[in-house]
């Protein structure tokens, strides 16, 4: 178990919940997380029992879960259920020495897609009228389906307040990403996460602990571990949309994804590149949002403003990278040739970006209250009116914080480069940017400036910065390891 220390207690707790009531508990999280591994190592820690769901009917679900159930009762035939009434019953009926006992029902979306009813018939089986019969079971229900899963105990849901633990397993942060890769070398990690994110599966399982031995190694290791069709990596971010079952036109789908990958942010621009209207991608933007595929980012100036980004990075490396060359690298061979020209698109289109977010990411939890000169509660990107020149800047990082004597205020503006030496001209972009926001209100002379470099800074710019802690340098190796 790696860096999950935080959920294992919360599952390990809610597991040994004292009292002689049944409990119920809600795991979700996106695929490939672990939540799976995490709950079969509770429930085998504890004794308990575990159902893992499969699509099909009603009927032969039931008919799977009797036998299941029997199993671990140790009964010598299966138990017949009607209806789930009498199954959740029984089920909460296991804890018979009482002492509390662990339930799962894992992917718990398929069994309620075939019976609708089931989160109500849990209800009444937890409630307060019916928990005389009942032991002291802890039962919890897991599920990949984020978007059905967030509704499980929201609004008017039959579970809503039910459940005495409501627990997202979510994915891998970057620099935890690079220590489950184990990967030292900064760059090479960063390149690393901009394909494959912080999933924790594409490790072991779609790699077979295939990583970059170092920067020499890494385009090699994408040729052999990601852009080749015999490894289950190639055809992941397909399988990522088909799997999902609110996504029903999954071409849709994907040329929106493949419009935000190409850079298109705003939902103007993602409808210009599709040729549609802008109204017409209210619902996919929507369904695609729920179920963890893209967020949507207020911009950090402009109320009126935001973005979407991809919150998959394999998925954006396929939409810039695979997508478009797919007919080559489906046949063996072609890779190389593929990864070659798809170096600049690489760079611009999914390593920036991923760099950008990277830096927004270290500035909001690692870095330093030193750092920014004040205690930090938002990051985020935004865009800077330039009326003057009749333009507008973007601002890759811009952290709203409270001062030292507590007042809300811009602590920082940073810029982020990943293939740029940055120099004083980077600094005076900056400087522009900060006397801009100072004439609206938003800034002051004490806001930081923040030069976040993939390839480094020039001397100038390094002798400036020792001696002034309003400009900080950030470079990979103070992403991975300083504050």
């Amino acid at each position: 178990m790696f860096d999950r220390d935080f959920e294992w207690a919360e599952l390990t707790r809610f597991a040994t919940l004292p009292g002689p009531q049944a409990a119920l508990g809600v795991v979700s999280g996106r695929r490939r997380q672990g939540k799976t591994f995490l709950l079969d190592a509770v429930t085998r820690a504890a004794g308990g029992f575990m159902f893992t769901a499969t699509e099909t009917t009603e009927a032969d679900s039931l008919r799977e879960f009797g036998e299941a159930l029997a199993r671990h009762r140790g009964q010598p035939t299966p138990f017949r259920f009607a209806h789930w009434d009498e199954a959740v019953r029984e089920l909460l009926r296991i804890a018979d020495t009482g002492a509390p006992a662990v339930a799962v029902i894992d992917e718990f979306p398929f069994l309620a897609k075939a019976s609708p009813a089931l989160p109500s018939v849990i209800q009444r089986a937890l409630d307060p009228g019916a928990q005389h019969t009942n032991t002291p079971v802890r039962l919890l229900l897991c599920g990949s389906a984020l978007s059905f899963m967030g509704k499980l105990l929201s609004g008017n849901a039959p579970l809503r307040g039910r459940a005495g633990l409501e627990l997202v397993v979510p994915t891998l942060d970057f620099r935890s990403a690079a220590d489950f890769w184990q990967i030292t070398d900064p760059r090479t990690a960063l390149l690393t996460n901009a394909v494959v994110g912080g999933t924790p599966a594409y490790r072991k399982e779609f790699t077979q602990s295939d990583a970059p031995a170092g920067p020499d190694d890494f385009d090699d290791w994408v040729v052999r571990a990601v852009l080749n069709p015999a490894r289950p990596l190639f055809r992941e971010a397909r399988y990522l949309l088909a799997e999902e079952p609110e996504l029903h036109d999954i071409a849709l789908y994907h040329s929106v994804l493949a419009a935000i990958a190409a850079g298109n942010a705003a939902r103007g621009g993602i409808a210009d590149h599709l040729g549609r209207k802008s109204t017409d991608l209210a619902h996919p933007l929507s369904v695609l949002q729920d179920v963890g595929m893209i967020t949507h980012e207020a911009d950090a100036f402009r109320r009126n403003r935001s973005a979407y980004r991809i919150a998959e990075p394999l998925l954006t490396f396929y939409h810039a990278v695979m997508r478009p060359a797919w007919g080559d690298l489906e046949r063996p061979g072609r890779a190389p040739a593929v990864w070659r020209r798809a170096q600049a698109t690489f760079r611009s289109k999914v390593v920036g970006p991923r760099f950008e977010q990277i830096c927004r990411e270290w500035a909001r939890w690692h870095a330093a209250p030193d750092t920014h000169g004040g205690h930090v509660t938002r990051v985020a990107a935004g865009t800077v009116n330039d009326p003057a020149a009749r333009t507008s800047h973007e601002v890759d990082v811009a952290v709203h914080g409270e001062s030292d004597d507590g007042r809300a205020a811009l602590l920082a503006i940073g810029e982020a480069k990943w293939g740029d030496v940055m120099g004083l001209g980077h600094l005076d972009r900056l400087r522009h940017i900060r006397t801009l926001l100072t004439r609206t209100g938003t800034a002051t002379a004490t806001t930081r400036l923040h030069c976040f470099s993939g390839t480094g800074f020039t001397d100038e710019l390094r002798r400036l910065a020792q001696d002034d802690p309003t400009i900080q340098l950030v470079d990979p190796a103070r992403l991975y390891g300083g504050e």
